[in-house]
């Protein structure tokens, strides 16, 4: 197997038999994601996608948790009310990257997949989770404004209604739930994700990837509402650039319940 870290050491990347595989691995944040990592992630999907030694892609965290969402600590600098559209796309960019890959993409899951981690994870095309982990968006808590980009994908994976209690419930979503309505597809005991992903990999890198990538590109064309529409992004910067959320950013950093005024 050979392995490759990044210069931040918060993704690495190694490949053999076929599978290409990306860590998550700031264990310091819970594998929050920079902006730096979807950087990261962008490049890595651009480079696989053109490799035709790889078969089949794997995206994991660790046996105890995926990703705690994105890194908070950079949003008071990148998600200005002048600057949340790029932030958006650039979050946006990554996981189209993903998604365009030919091959098909695996996310293995442990413990919380939350927020931005959950949207990375519903850009795969298959999902492995243990038994324990969950899903979890709690953009209301912060005050911002979810990328409708970013809710039309989960409506793809978990559909509508479970869609409207995690974003507008505040729900908690755990794997077995996941499981049982289709947006995981394998559900395994804990510690033994990484295990029964790489194994799941290593069998889909021996199919007739011409067949996969033709399937692949028959379902994208399938799913047409991509949430880019123009005016649910407006309400969605609106969101992001309120009071509110200021006080969402303040309350998390002074850890501490928001006082949310509605403007």
């Amino acid at each position: 197997m050979s392995s490759a870290a990044t210069a931040t050491g918060a993704v690495t990347v190694s490949t053999a038999d076929g599978v290409a595989e990306l860590r998550l691995c700031s264990g310091d944040s819970r594998n929050a994601l920079s902006s730096t990592m979807w950087n990261d992630l962008r490049r890595f999907a651009e480079r696989v996608a053109h490799d035709r030694a790889v078969r089949a892609i794997l995206l994991a965290g660790d046996e105890t948790v995926f990703s705690s969402g994105a890194d908070i600590r950079e949003f008071a600098a990148l998600r200005t009310p002048g600057a949340t559209r790029d932030y958006d796309d650039l979050v946006e960019g990554a996981l189209r990257a993903l998604e365009a890959a030919p091959q098909p993409t695996l996310a293995c899951i442990a413990g919380p997949c939350v927020g931005a981690g959950a949207s990375l994870a519903c850009s795969c095309d298959l999902r492995i989770a243990a038994d324990g982990a969950f899903f979890m968006v709690p953009a209301a808590r912060l005050g911002l404004g979810y990328d409708p980009r970013g809710i039309a994908r989960f409506v793809r994976v978990f559909g509508d209604s479970v869609v409207r209690g995690l974003l507008l419930g505040g729900q908690r979503y755990d794997a077995r739930a996941a499981h049982a309505c289709g947006a995981v597809h394998r559900l395994v005991k804990p510690g033994t994700v990484l295990e029964e992903g790489r194994r799941v990999a290593r069998n889909v890198a021996e199919t007739a990837p011409l067949t996969l990538a033709a399937a692949k590109a028959a379902l994208a064309a399938l799913v047409q509402a991509d949430g880019g529409n123009e005016a649910l992004r407006r309400l969605a910067l609106e969101a992001d650039a309120s009071a509110d959320y200021a006080e969402g950013l303040s309350a998390f950093r002074e850890k501490r319940k928001p006082e949310f005024r509605g403007r």
